[in-house]
């Protein structure tokens, strides 16, 4: 398939240079203020040099993206919340030509899901958005394998960095600025960590599995957050005293309500994963419990996502 793509951070990045190990071929790119269109096809190394020397990736701009020839619009713009604009703006005016689409960008499904699938039941495209959940996890695919209908409840560590904070915790007895001043400088937190310390970014995440296990409705008003800045780093210690540990849990639960909260667990539960990994649950009626783990983020790890929707998209 030819793609567009929109978004040139990590993700992006990843799938424009990932592509063609896919069968897939890029012919469009943007960034936040430059774009650049190439109907035989982009040279990848060539547009990250410039973006990397120059800030930009093209004289064009996200319009001409947009207009290209292109088959698959990959929307990985970062994720905004409300409106979830510009990134469902963006997914509107290719499914408006008839053109496929594949999310990373959270916003647009999780605050708009309606929306979108009104847009979908009007266009010849078709949208997908594996990567917006777990990364390289394919929570969405193994729901729609299974039938959302016959997923009862999802639950799971949905956030790398809160993970890794209350890993270390854990396991240094070191309080929460300590280790997320650590974090920081090792990249796996944001300069400003807000949206993954405080729940957010789970919280979107749930809106989602929500919305796919019930037919949509959910937005992230409707999620329960609490985050992790409040734990003490005693209260982890107790809690290993006991055998048990704290982490992250986001759940749709069978009545339908969804929720992001610090869990007491024991040690060795399978929810309890370390570091930067990410587990989804799944409760099914005639499959038992599932448990999908692996890594949640990253630029090639979601790209693999992305490139997978693309793969179904084309058969």
């Amino acid at each position: 398939m030819k793609l567009a793509v929109l978004g040139a951070g990590a993700v992006g990045r990843s799938v424009v240079e990932l592509a063609g190990e896919y069968g897939h071929e890029v012919v469009a790119l943007a960034d936040s203020s430059s774009g650049v269109v190439e109907a035989g096809g982009l040279d990848a190394d060539a547009v990250f040099e410039r973006k990397d020397a120059d800030g930009v990736v093209g004289e064009k701009d996200v319009a001409a993206v947009l207009d290209a020839d292109y088959d698959c619009l990959v929307e990985a713009t970062p994720t905004t919340l409300d409106d979830a604009q510009p990134g469902f703006g963006h997914a509107e005016a290719a499914l408006a030509r008839d053109r496929d689409v594949v999310l990373a960008n959270k916003g647009p499904v999780a605050e708009r899901y309606d929306d979108l699938q009104a847009l979908v039941d009007e266009s010849a495209g078709d949208l997908r958005f594996e990567a917006t959940v777990a990364g390289a996890i394919p929570a969405i695919a193994t729901i729609d394998g299974v039938g959302a209908g016959r997923v009862t409840a999802a639950r799971g560590v949905l956030n790398g960095t809160a993970n890794f904070i209350l890993t270390r915790m854990a396991a240094e007895g070191l309080d929460y600025e300590h280790v997320l001043a650590e974090a920081q400088d090792l990249g796996v937190a944001e300069a400003d960590p807000a949206f993954d310390v405080e729940g957010i970014d789970a919280a979107l995440k749930c809106a989602i599995v929500a919305n796919v296990l019930h037919g949509g409705g959910y937005t992230l008003d409707d999620v329960d957050v609490r985050g992790i800045t409040d734990i003490p780093g005693s209260a982890l210690e107790l809690a290993a005293e006991d055998g048990r540990t704290v982490r992250l849990v986001g759940e749709v639960d069978e009545a339908g309500n969804a929720r992001v909260a610090p869990r007491l667990l024991p040690e060795n539960d399978t929810l309890a994963v370390t570091g930067t990994q990410n587990i989804v649950q799944l409760e099914t009626t005639n499959a038992g419990r599932l448990n999908l783990s692996g890594r949640g983020a990253g630029g090639p790890e979601t790209a693999t996502a992305v490139l997978a929707d693309v793969d179904r998209l084309a058969d």
